[in-house]
Parts: C-alpha cells; sequence; structure tokens
C-alpha cells in the first residue's frame, strides 16, 4: 500500500503537469487570436511559472531512485571535538534540519536527546518519516564546518567547529535482518527530561547493545517501556543493515575504513559567517551567500546539486 501511494503520488503530479501545460498552450492561442491579450498572456506566464516548479520536483523525484531513497531516515548529529563551541554547532544543525523537515512536511519523532552541560547537544537522533526522507537527507551525511565568531569567547575571536550528521535508512519491517535476542544486552534507567507523573520515575527508557557488532542504540520519548524497546529495535535493525550494505560497498571500492568512519574524517560543508558569509558544499561545489536561509531550512539547493552530482557519477559508471 505505500509502494502504491508512492507511484500513485507521482502518476498525480505527472497529470497536473500535464493539464497546466495544456491550459498555458489554450491561453497563449487566445491570446494570438484577438491579438496579443495582454491579460491572457500575463495568465500564460503565472501557469508556465508554476509548471516550470512542477518540473523542477518532479526532476528531483526522477533523481531519487536509489534502493532505499523513498523510505524513512534515522539521523543522527554529534558535536566534534571542541567543547561548548561544537556542542553549540550540533544544536544550530539541529534546528536547521528540524526546520527544513517542516517544509518537507515530514513527521519528526526524537528518539534520543542529550543536553550538553553549558550549551548545546551532546548528541540528537531523530526517525524522521515521510516520502522519501532518506533519498533527501543522505545528501548530508558527513562533518559540517562552522567558521564563526565566537559568542562564548569573550574577546571576540573566530573560532572554528565541527559537527558529525549520519543518516541511515529506516528499513521496514519485512525486510529480514536476522537479530537474535542472546546477541542483545538490554539496559533500562529513567529518562531524563523536564519530569512530570510518570517520566522521572520508572525506568522506561531503554538502551540496546548488539553484542557482535558493538552497535548500542537507545530510546526514552515513549512513557512505556515496551514502546521504547519496540523503537530501539527498529533503530538497531537500522543500523545493522547499514553496516551490512557498507561492508558490501566497500568490498567493490575498497572503501571500508573511510565509510565506516562517519565523524570527523569527511567533511562536506562549510559554514562561514566571519569575515565574510558564505556556505559551501565541498562535493559539487555550491555556494550560497545567504547563510541565515540556509541555516533556517532552505537546504533543497545543497540535496538537488548532490542528486545531480550523484546522477552524474552513476551514469558516468554505467557508460564505462
Amino acid at each position: 500500500m505505500q509502494e502504491r501511494g508512492t507511484v500513485l503520488e507521482t502518476v498525480t503530479k505527472f497529470d497536473e503537469f500535464q493539464t497546466g501545460l495544456d491550459d498555458a498552450l489554450v491561453l497563449i492561442e487566445l491570446s494570438e487570436e484577438v491579438g496579443g491579450d495582454p491579460d491572457s498572456l500575463a495568465e500564460a506566464e503565472r501557469s508556465l511559472g508554476v509548471i516550470e516548479k512542477q518540473l523542477g520536483e518532479m526532476e528531483q523525484l526522477r533523481m531519487l531512485g536509489g534502493e532505499h531513497d523513498q523510505l524513512g531516515a534515522i539521523v543522527t548529529i554529534k558535536p566534534g571535538a571542541g567543547g561548548t563551541e561544537s556542542q553549540d554547532w550540533a544544536s544550530m544543525l539541529f534546528r536547521m534540519y528540524t526546520r527544513y523537515m517542516e517544509r518537507k512536511g515530514w513527521t519528526v519523532e526524537i528518539t534520543d536527546y542529550q543536553d550538553a552541560d553549558e550549551a548545546g547537544i551532546k548528541m540528537v537522533e531523530m526517525r524522521v518519516i515521510g516520502p522519501y526522507a532518506y533519498g533527501h537527507l543522505k545528501a548530508e551525511a558527513g562533518v559540517h564546518r562552522l567558521v564563526r565568531i565566537s559568542p562564548f569567547d569573550s574577546n571576540k575571536r573566530r573560532h572554528t567547529s565541527f559537527a558529525g550528521v549520519s543518516v541511515f535508512p529506516e528499513i521496514d519491517d519485512d525486510i529480514e535482518i536476522d537479530i537474535k535476542e542472546s546477541d542483545l544486552e538490554t539496559d533500562t534507567y529513567r529518562a531524563s527530561g523536564a519530569g512530570g507523573q510518570h517520566v522521572n520515575k520508572t525506568d522506561s527508557a531503554v538502551r540496546i547493545k548488539h553484542v557482535p557488532t558493538g552497535v548500542v542504540v537507545q530510546c526514552q520519548s515513549e512513557r512505556s517501556q515496551h514502546k521504547n524497546r519496540a523503537t530501539a529495535m527498529k533503530l538497531l535493525r537500522a543500523k545493522l543493515y547499514e553496516l551490512e550494505l557498507r561492508a558490501r560497498e566497500a568490498e567493490a571500492q575498497q572503501l571500508h575504513a573511510e565509510q565506516l568512519d562517519v565523524a570527523f574524517g569527511s567533511q562536506i560543508r562549510s559554514y562561514v559567517l566571519h569575515p565574510y558569509k558564505q556556505i559551501k558544499d565541498l562535493r559539487t561545489e555550491l555556494a550560497i551567500g545567504n547563510v541565515d536561509a540556509v541555516l533556517d531550512g532552505d537546504l533543497d539547493p545543497f540535496v538537488e546539486a548532490y542528486l545531480l552530482m550523484e546522477g552524474s557519477d552513476e551514469t558516468q559508471q554505467a557508460e564505462a
């Protein structure tokens, strides 16, 4: 049913595009019949503007043809070395991504959130539920570098901070990942948060370690221990699948070590706020000067540029 809904949405958008194009052509023909009616031409121009936007959206969907692109995503943000500076930068990225996800109409569920001692966050993990969430967000996996005048430095010196973003596809339950109960170590603990009638009074939070791989997941978003365990198992399944997927890619490309280092060895984008303002993606060379818009969630230009680059690389490999 989920696959049917995705296909139906694609067909509906194509039909809307074709209808809009036909209407614009009719308006142009009517204008020509009456000697160039400006109102008809203006209406046709507006209609073509909408069509152009729809065409861009369809082109983006065409680029999202990867095996897991249509799935939801699991996103983790962690600060790099640098204490409060990097922790604050991680919180800025968290805000940027949640605003981007809101614009896309996706549902965001915070499965783990750890505040830093002074400012910012120690880490955050999110489930992102929506069509093609992973296809879009995979463009953000890697290290993000910030250059700015530090708000925590009384001497107003320039600081460089790093934060790592990892993105996994949320694997459907019908995809088999063999997880043996004997390979799991499960701990329960009291959830951290604002408190209340229940949240800090029972051991509802769940942490699960997969002993063979060392992968650890945890969830404290629900009041029910059973619900937290179910969510944690979903996270574990996704991460184990991602490990297997990476291992296969590594066999073919001999890049295993680099791909497993999800933290601070693969910088993908620089956010410079001083002495000039510019955000530049180091993979696509796309640079944008409106840093406020990007930090407020306007990530589409970077995502589209990455998808175009990825599609071009795949085409070249196929031709080779």
